[in-house]
């Protein structure tokens, strides 16, 4: 037995999981319908992939999702995670589930994968025969993705840095960084079996003022640190910024330059892919306003050329939406889709430029740290400051950058802390920047998080 089956072994003999049989899992995988691999999609459709968010704590709640989204016309389904089970704390969830389904009241604000077992949820996503991506914000997220694989649910989102600065406080991130090694192999080894297992990154990080050139960077990592372990079909994405031209400027390098440091670390069958969240940040309480939102996010993914997009809906600042609402958003996205043909290609060479020099003084100053590793050498740079996400609540997280919007609406970095940006680099960003005459630097970057509202 390998050192990873042992480990795996040890893993889901779990009290709160099922029994794993790994042997008929395999055969399960082996034997599963190319309909539930979006990575299979991706190569075999043109269209853009519509995805929306959603999760209930029942079975039954989300199967009647499922069919609600499935009427819509959606491409991916969703399933999302509840905070007990992202947090380990299976036998919360567990006691949360039995009074949920009890009373019919959500108790949890998710799926509680665990407690419901890959058996139970297989039978629902072969049903829908329709790829289901999983959505979670686990640091360890070893048992989890275990028991998905199991399930049919053959897109996996996250990874040791956009699960953890953004979402957790204290966890630690060498840790974070071996749980997802294990997470890495384990998709890998179930990619030999049928078509590949997709990995995605979450670009949209703590969803506040993120510069670009900090998302491109922890796609970039995130998606070697995949690779490297075997993984074959992989997602960088980033979310929608507040202005189109920046977003367009953000997708032509992210795209450019993930297939630049695949290749150039011998990745070169990997097949890289590109998604966009539809806003992240705070929503407008006028339901009209939000639907003007959402369009334009949807009209901005196919000028940028998105592989998939993942919506949001007209009920996003009262709450978790209704199944209803989360469907009328499938609908309508898919229709904006649809009279969305021959867009022009649009950019700029400037900022494309400008933007890919940043990149490249990032990664090539991370590269260089002394370690073994990549792993190491990321977990190095993020001690030392040379990689940070603004609005972070990790205690790792250096809190040194200060971005703030320059006035045709792109986020520029004020203050560059300890990012290894060079002073031309840092110069051209503050240059963009103007600061209205007596405004303290605090109060335009509330303005500029609520530039939504």
């Amino acid at each position: 037995m390998s050192l990873l089956q042992r480990e795996r072994e040890i893993i889901t003999r779990n009290e709160y999981a099922d029994r794993f049989d790994f042997d008929e899992i395999e055969e399960f995988i082996r034997g599963a319908s190319k309909n539930l691999f979006i990575s299979h999609r991706f190569k075999t459709s043109d269209k853009m992939q519509v995805q929306p968010r959603g999760g209930f704590p029942t079975y039954e709640k989300v199967y009647r999702l499922y069919e609600e989204f499935i009427e819509a016309g959606v491409d991916v389904l969703p399933l999302t995670i509840d905070s007990n089970t992202r947090l380990n704390d299976y036998a919360t969830a567990k006691k949360m589930l039995a009074l949920s389904e009890a009373n019919d009241v959500d108790m949890l604000n998710g799926y509680p994968l665990i407690n419901h077992g890959y058996r139970t949820t297989r039978r629902m996503i072969t049903h829908f025969d329709t790829p289901v991506s999983l959505r979670h914000g686990t640091p360890d997220a070893r048992l989890l993705v275990e028991t998905a694989l199991a399930s049919g649910i053959f897109e996996i989102e996250g990874g040791p840095i956009t699960y953890l600065l953004p979402y957790s406080k204290n966890f630690p991130l060498d840790k974070a960084f071996l749980y997802w090694k294990y997470v890495e192999r384990v998709t890998a080894l179930y990619s030999e079996l049928n078509e590949p297992i997709n990995r995605e990154s979450f670009g949209p990080l703590s969803a506040t003022l993120q510069p670009p050139v900090i998302v491109i960077v922890i796609q970039i990592i995130e998606m070697l640190l995949s690779l490297e372990e075997g993984v074959t079909s992989f997602s960088v994405s980033f979310s929608q910024s507040g202005s189109v031209t920046q977003d367009i400027v953000t997708s032509n390098v992210l795209k450019k330059l993930a297939r630049h440091y695949a290749d150039r670390f011998g990745h070169t069958e990997a097949q890289v892919n590109l998604v966009y969240h539809q806003w992240m940040g705070a929503f407008p309480y006028d339901k009209e306003n939000s639907d003007a939102l959402i369009t334009t996010a949807t009209v901005i993914a196919a000028m940028v050329g998105a592989d998939k997009i993942i919506t949001k809906t007209r009920n996003e600042a009262f709450g978790i939406p209704t199944k209803e609402a989360n469907a009328r958003a499938v609908s309508s996205v898919q229709y904006t889709l649809g009279m969305l043909q021959g867009l022009p290609v649009v950019g700029d060479a400037e900022e494309e430029e400008h933007l890919e020099r940043m990149v490249h003084e990032i990664m090539e100053a991370v590269l260089n740290e002394p370690a073994d590793t990549l792993w190491r050498q990321v977990f190095n740079a993020i001690k030392k400051g040379l990689i940070e996400i603004p609005f972070s609540p990790h205690i790792i997280n250096a809190n040194e950058v200060i971005t703030v919007r320059d006035p045709q609406g792109n986020i520029r970095i004020y203050d560059r802390g300890k990012l290894p940006l060079s002073d031309a680099s840092f110069e051209y960003e503050r240059s963009r920047i103007a600061l209205p005459e007596g405004e303290r630097v605090v109060d335009k970057i509330i303005r500029d998080i609520g530039i939504m509202l």
